[in-house]
């Protein structure tokens, strides 16, 4: 029961701190969805834990806990692809910021001459 209460706490704890992460502006509001599925899944596992065993029985896993393990594993890496995406479109458009800028200050030095 003390473990259903610390887990429980742990997942609210998780979506408070990405709340306040958000409206501090400390973090994006699409990444923070993914912490706020994270700490549902948190509290949902911790507070029924035989949820895990009747998903893994209606899914026809033969041990259900790996089942939790397998589906964070896959989650992670959803997360890990999208984030690289991300960074891919943001270095994108650095590139061309920095290639727009040089063409500018090259222009303005022309005037200048």
């Amino acid at each position: 029961m003390l473990l259903r209460a610390i887990l429980a706490g742990l997942g609210i704890g998780i979506g408070l701190g990405m709340l306040y992460l958000v409206r501090r502006d400390r973090l994006h509001g699409s990444y923070a969805i993914w912490w706020v599925f994270v700490s549902l899944a948190v509290v949902a596992f911790g507070t029924w834990p035989g949820l895990i065993d009747w998903l893994g029985i209606r899914l026809g896993v033969a041990y259900p806990p790996i089942l939790l393990v397998v589906v964070a594993l896959l989650l992670m890496l959803v997360k890990m692809l999208t984030g690289d995406l991300d960074r891919t479109r943001q270095m994108r458009k650095l590139r061309y910021l920095a290639q727009r800028m040089a063409i500018l200050e090259h222009e303005v030095r022309g005037e200048r001459r």
